[in-house]
């Protein structure tokens, strides 16, 4: 399965679509609520991940 690289976002990206800061999107990484890879030092947020995360906060505020 291959990824098309606009289902790959950068911290900046995600900081953005969430409206949150750095330091929120790398503690969201940190403790495993929002799926991230590394390739050799670029962090990348598959885009599905922030989906999901924010379908998980919305089923966690139901």
């Amino acid at each position: 399965m291959t990824t098309a690289p606009a289902d790959l976002l950068t911290v900046p990206e995600v900081m953005a679509r969430l409206k949150l800061g750095r330091s929120k999107v790398y503690d969201l990484i940190r403790t495993h609520r929002l799926a991230s890879i590394t390739i050799d030092r670029a962090r990348r947020i598959p885009a599905v991940a922030v989906q999901d995360f924010i379908r998980d906060q919305m089923e966690e505020a139901a």
